[in-house]
């Protein structure tokens, strides 16, 4: 039995070796045959075998194993390398930290490295490929080593480690790498410096199906760089003219053989390399617009020149300095002066070519004058001659500057600038009368008189001033009769109808219009007379308004001369033609009638209420109706008059006399309780008017007729008039009144102010008050004068009032520039004037001051009611449409306003003029209308050039304008104008705030390159 176990077994042992046997034979004739498909690059078919084989292998097997388990894991890795199995990238790895087969784990790098290039990870692959050696590699893997080793190289910009083993490969023409590192080998030698090494080797590949469409540019640039320009034309022109595909670097070969040919000078073979590459380019740089642009320039194609040049404003450097010297002559060529003179301007901004600043700083200056810029035409001329005295074009600067001393409206600059000069010309000096003259218009239109009086007394003091004398003795006339300086009125009204000449109001009619009213006031109503005869003689039907004025003022004075008779029958022709003084014809016919018939001239006066119940005379109507009555006791029939009076809205200057006579009257008719209502309603309302005086006379006799003496005390201790004054406030006061009629003011002045002082509420303190403002005033002591003027203003209705009212509105608003108070004081001006030239002051001054305080709505409604004054002359329409204007632009009806500015710019010369010429073109922007609104503003640097304000704000808006159209260069330049040029802080920095804003859209939407 046991020796049966004992076969048993070794029978067991002997069947296991056989099949051990056999199973080793058959592993290594596949690992046999699997090697050898290996060895043959067979590795799809090696790869399944190999990993079978793998698979078979036991653990505990490997020491005894004929076959080596590390060859098939060698092998079988790289076959799965091979197959790009990324399970065999980690056994790869694992091969080559557990392995100590130093040459297998080498090539194991090599074919792992291999693996991670095939899939471009060449930051993987390039420690693979330095660790493998070269040992171990057949000659074919040595240079693949090589060639993949030099691109991570490559990749990573490692170009002095990638050199050396491109270089290898390249010299192997049979290598696959050949071309590949001949190309790239080329690269790095181009990057070095080393253009012979590139040239050879791009050579070799030029006609590449891949770098064939990169290295003709390499080879011309290389052909360029090496001093072989016409080499370099003539490749890069050849390889364009084939059509051959260069791919990326097709325009970039185009603007290389355009730039060899501009260097060339060959500006019309330059041309269309450098146009298509600037066109299909997204960005290019500046130099290769400059060079674009000038060979449109040399080639007369202006608009693409100046199209291109105008990219290359606003730099400091001598590119765009040049540039803009071209583009300024471009834009000449094809007549653009406009547009040159911004070019000109930038030009002369940049000091990298001397000579070109200073043609361009004459030629910006030249250009500015003939086209309007006066006010820069002058500074630039100024600044020219200062810098350049030796220039070539001095002579003719000089000339410039006369010429536009001569004829520029800007008054104000060149009234500064002549006086600036030193020893100035004889020619020169015969310019000064008529730039005053010019200047002194402007302040006689915005009616600064003061100033333009000051400016007129230098023109007739100027041995010059022969063509302005006549006009300056004009305005002289005119002006002393607006300040009541009657006797110089009719001096230098005089001196003017000597030798007179018309422009515009200028005229003999206005003079003698003027005279006969300075004659009027005086009463010398014979020299009046002859006057207003000669303007109205014949009185046609088609008379004008200072015809019929002083057709009625004729009559007025026969009236006054007592022809009564002659005067009525000129009332009833100015009747008979219904002239616009009507009212007042109706009103004189019925005083002259009254002459010889009361009961006539009552009836007249009816009529004026019935035929003209919008009349300023039907007050004055009553009022006089009621005087006739009681001229004959008719007191009853007086009373309903003077009622009327008292009710009627305005004429507060004859309600005082008209509760006195409603005193006189009732008090005649025995009512003296009603007569003493009525005095007390007078001093009560109007205490300090002239009739109060009298009421409280009347009063008294009253009250003492009736026994009543302790009321009447009382009563006027009531009224802070006690009967016993104090002597002493009436002496402190007659001293000082004593003096002041003696016209000692210096010595009246603190006499009066110590009388305030003393007595405050004193009786005569208004009168004193009065008195200080006026000795201030005549000291222009404005401040001190304004104070004191609307103190008695402020007490109401006095024998001072009306002019305390109106030289408070005046000094606050010429003087003080107060407008808020000045609006005050011709709003207490206007229901109290006497005269109609009072209340017309009154309602001009109000609509001033409400303007420059832009209350629109309280001046429009003012400004309706002045337009329907027959009175109204030119300056009160040109303020009447300004307000207009504004209040419609401001509800932004802004063709209303366009309407009523221009109905503004055909009445005035001056300040609001040049408001009217500005906002004319702000709203046409606003209305998108940019044509009309640069025509507009254009309009307003020609014509408004005094009013520098009105100015800038013109030129602002100009470079709004060609923002609004991208035209960036002309914004550029018209803000910089701004910024160089204006005194006005304000406005400076919003030009500069504007030109940030054009240069960082310019330059988002520019092709330049940052």
């Amino acid at each position: 039995m046991k020796k049966l176990i004992i076969v048993q077994l070794v029978c067991i042992s002997f069947t296991v070796q056989a099949q051990f046997t056999r199973a080793v034979n058959d592993d290594l004739a596949n690992y046999k045959k699997a090697k050898e498909l290996y060895t043959n690059g067979n590795y799809s078919l090696a790869y399944p075998i190999f990993k079978d084989l793998q698979n078979s292998v036991r653990t505990t097997d490997r020491a005894n194993q004929t076959i080596a388990t590390e060859d098939i894991e060698y092998y079988s890795t790289v076959c799965g390398l091979k197959q790009m199995d990324t399970n065999a990238v980690v056994a790869a790895q694992q091969f080559i930290q557990i392995e100590a087969n130093n040459p297998r784990t080498q090539m194991m790098n090599f074919h792992l490295a291999n693996y991670h290039f095939i899939n471009q990870r060449f930051t993987e692959a390039l420690p693979l490929y330095e660790t493998a050696g070269i040992e171990n590699l057949s000659n074919s893997e040595i240079a693949n080593l090589k060639f993949n080793l030099g691109y991570c190289y490559f990749t990573q910009q490692q170009f002095e480690k990638a050199k050396p083993l491109f270089n290898t490969i390249r010299q192997l023409e049979e290598d696959e790498h050949y071309l590949d590192a001949n190309y790239y080998y080329g690269f790095i030698a181009y990057y070095d410096g080393d253009y012979k090494a590139a040239l050879n080797s791009f050579k070799k590949v030029e006609t590449h199906e891949s770098y064939g469409k990169v290295v003709p540019f390499y080879i011309t640039e290389i052909y360029y760089f090496t001093g072989e320009k016409d080499k370099a034309i003539q490749y890069g022109e050849n390889i364009l003219s084939k059509g051959a595909n260069v791919g990326f670097y097709d325009l970039e070969l185009r603007q290389l053989v355009g730039h060899g040919y501009f260097e060339k000078k060959q500006f019309a073979k330059a041309l269309p390399y450098l146009e298509k590459y600037v066109q299909e380019s997204n960005k290019v740089r500046k130099e290769d617009i400059y060079e674009l642009s000038f060979c449109y320039y040399e080639e007369k194609r202006w608009a693409k020149a100046i199209e291109g040049f105008k990219q290359l404003s606003g730099s400091s450097d001598s590119l765009s300095q040049n540039s803009m010297y071209l583009l300024g002559d471009a834009y000449l060529r094809v007549n653009q002066k406009s547009n040159a003179r911004n070019a000109f301007a930038f030009c002369a901004a940049n000091s990298s070519n001397e000579k070109q600043r200073e043609i361009s700083k004459f030629t910006y200056a030249k250009l500015s004058y003939e086209l309007g810029y006066t006010d820069v035409a002058l500074s630039e001329l100024k600044d020219f001659l200062n810098e350049f005295p030796n220039a070539s074009n001095t002579k003719e600067a000089r000339e410039l500057l006369v010429a536009v001393l001569t004829n520029t409206n800007n008054f104000r600059e060149a009234q500064t600038q002549l006086e600036a000069l030193e020893n100035p010309g004889e020619n020169t000096k015969k310019l000064y009368p008529r730039i005053l003259y010019g200047r002194a218009s402007e302040y006689i239109n915005d009616q600064d008189y003061n100033t333009a009086e000051t400016l007129l007394n230098k023109i007739l003091a100027d041995k010059y001033n022969a063509p302005v004398l006549a006009s300056a003795n004009f305005w002289k006339g005119e002006i002393a009769y607006k300040k009541d300086d009657l006797d110089n009125a009719i001096l230098f009204l005089n001196n003017y109808l000597q030798a007179p000449t018309t422009v515009n109001e200028i005229n003999a009619t206005n003079a003698k219009y003027t005279l006969g009213y300075c004659f009027l006031k005086k009463e010398n109503y014979n020299r009046a007379l002859g006057y207003f005869e000669s303007i109205s003689k014949n009185a046609p039907n088609s008379s004008n308004l200072i015809e019929q004025d002083a057709y009625i003022r004729t009559a007025d004075c026969y009236y006054m001369n007592k022809e009564f008779k002659r005067a009525i029958g000129m009332y009833d022709v100015a009747l008979a033609k219904n002239w616009t003084l009507s009212d007042y014809a109706t009103f004189q016919k019925a005083m002259a009638t009254g002459a010889t018939n009361s009961t006539e001239k009552i009836n007249l006066l009816k009529t004026v209420e019935r035929k003209y119940p919008t009349s300023d005379l039907i007050g004055d109507a009553n009022l006089e109706i009621a005087t006739t009555y009681m001229t004959v006791a008719k007191y009853a029939d007086a009373i309903p008059y003077l009622n009327t009076v008292l009710v009627t809205p305005g004429d507060e200057s004859i309600k005082p006399k008209a509760l006195l006579n409603l005193g006189i009257c009732y008090g005649n008719n025995n009512n003296d309780n009603e007569a003493l209502t009525q005095y007390k309603k007078l001093i009560q309302q109007y205490p300090n008017a002239p009739e109060s005086e009298d009421a409280l006379e009347n009063m008294e006799k009253i009250y003492i007729d009736n026994g009543k003496a302790t009321d009447y005390a009382d009563y006027m201790r009531t009224v802070g008039k006690p009967i016993s004054m104090d002597r002493e406030d009436s002496l402190t006061y007659v001293a000082a009144e004593k003096q002041y009629n003696t016209g000692d003011g210096n010595n009246s002045l603190p006499a009066f102010l110590n009388y305030l002082s003393r007595f405050p509420n004193g009786v005569f303190s208004l009168n004193a008050q009065f008195y200080i403002a006026e000795i201030y005033n005549a000291k222009k002591e404005y401040a001190n004068a304004a104070a004191a003027y609307e103190t008695v203003a402020d007490k109401g209705n006095s024998k001072f009032a009306e002019r305390a009212c109106s030289q408070a509105a005046r000094i606050n608003y010429f003087e003080l520039k107060n407008y808020a108070k000045a609006e005050t004081y011709f709003g207490k001006l206007k229901p109290i004037a006497v005269s109609q030239d009072g209340k017309l002051e009154a309602m001009r001054g109000l609509l001033r001051s409400q303007y420059y305080q832009q209350k629109y709505t309280e001046a429009t409604i003012n400004a309706k009611e002045l337009l329907l004054v027959k009175s109204a002359n030119t300056d009160d329409k040109v303020l009447c449409n300004l307000v207009l204007a504004r209040a419609a632009q401001n509800e932004t009806n802004y063709n209303d306003a366009i309407a009523k500015y221009k109905n503004v710019v055909l009445l005035n010369k001056a300040g609001f003029a040049a408001e009217a010429r500005y906002e004319i073109a702000n709203c046409y922007y606003l209305l998108n209308k940019l044509t009309e609104a640069e025509k507009a503003a254009f309009e307003v640097v020609n014509k408004s050039g005094s009013y520098e304000e009105w100015l800038t704000k013109a030129y602002l808006l100009l470079g709004d304008i060609y923002f609004k159209q991208k035209d960036y260069f002309n914004a550029k330049a018209t803000f910089q104008s701004v910024i160089d040029n204006t005194q006005l802080a304000n406005y400076k920095k919003i030009a500069e705030d504007k030109l940030a804003i054009v240069v960082a859209e310019e330059k988002a939407n520019s092709k330049i390159q940052n």
